[in-house]
């Protein structure tokens, strides 16, 4: 069972007392701060014999992935959630990750860095992937309590062929001073790998299952759907005209300006996003976190990218490829 070493947050309490809130003074008021992002194949250090994947990010494998990594990366997640608390004037209420492994990883970041002061606790169940990745929703026990949750598999293409991606994760909440309900869907969808004509299909089929629940919500006159993720595709992507009608793109005007959360050949790409109700879109702004931190120049290209934990074989001590997007509620 992996402890949590709490002498590895000290790095973390060096910061500005503000990005330490007081936890109590986010437990009321009527807006919301939500988080998605794709943290990059995090997962922990011990070869259970899940796969390559697995097996390659061990303390013994290709990567070297040993403990001090792991938790360096653990507090970097958390280092960049209370970053955050500072640039937009509140802790995150609810987090929505890709590329976790298990349970166990999401774990470790909310009891086992800084954040566990702020009682974050999580919504997880393992995916068919086939890398061994899921997706993940963390949220305040004080601001939201859990009415249910599900997971939707997409196991058949929009050709339907077979498939093993990740499930598309479905987590209500409700905030008790007001009764007042948020649907959650965290979405990792399959990636381009292959190319459009080969991976399209199940891209289609993943937004064709997230779509068919949203619209099921609404139907019932529920509001307050935030679906997110990383949706590996544009806003301009085939895929996303099935939502047309249903839900708003709040990335797509972020997109237009060129912003991005991906950066390949020198330029962004937008992947990441959340898409609402139309009742929600008026009272919400999409944004995508950038701090200093989490960037390195690029040496090929003029500007900078998001620093990753591993440059191809290279150990480089960043968090992920992606930059995460907040919603503003």
């Amino acid at each position: 069972m992996m402890m949590f070493p709490f002498i590895r947050t000290i790095t973390v309490a060096v910061l500005s007392v503000s990005f330490f809130p007081d936890s109590r003074a986010y437990a009321a008021g009527d807006s919301l701060l939500v988080v998605f992002w794709n943290l990059e194949n995090f997962f922990d250090t011990e070869d259970s014999g899940g796969g390559v994947s697995d097996s390659e990010f061990s303390p013994s494998g290709d990567r070297r992935w040993t403990p001090g990594r792991y938790w360096k990366k653990c507090n970097g997640v958390a280092k960049t959630l209370m970053w955050m608390s500072g640039k937009y004037g509140r802790m995150p209420d609810a987090v929505g990750v890709a590329e976790v492994e298990n349970r166990r990883v999401m774990q470790s970041v909310i009891k086992g860095t800084m954040l566990r002061k702020y009682g974050y606790v999580q919504v997880h169940r393992d995916s068919p992937d086939e890398r061994g990745i899921d997706v993940a929703l963390v949220y305040r026990e004080d601001v939201f309590r859990k009415l249910g949750w599900r997971c939707l598999a997409v196991d058949r293409d929009a050709e339907g062929r077979g498939m093993k991606t990740r499930d598309i994760l479905y987590v209500c909440l409700e905030r008790p001073e007001n009764g007042e309900k948020y649907h959650f869907l965290v979405n990792h969808h399959p990636s381009r790998y292959g190319g459009e004509k080969l991976s399209g299909p199940g891209r289609m089929a993943a937004m064709k299952v997230m779509v068919s629940v949203c619209d099921s919500l609404l139907e019932k006159g529920e509001r307050n759907i935030v679906c997110m993720g990383d949706f590996n595709d544009t806003p301009s992507g085939t895929a996303f005209g099935l939502a047309e009608g249903v839900l708003v793109n709040m990335a797509a005007p972020l997109a237009e300006k060129g912003e991005g959360t991906v950066r390949y050949g020198g330029k962004w790409e937008l992947i990441d996003m959340f898409l609402v109700d139309r009742g929600l879109a008026s009272e919400a702004e999409m944004k995508i976190c950038f701090p200093g931190f989490l960037s390195v120049r690029d040496n090929v290209h003029p500007g900078l990218k998001p620093l990753r934990t591993y440059t191809g074989p290279a150990y480089t001590g960043g968090i992920s490829d992606h930059l995460p997007v907040v919603l503003l509620l």
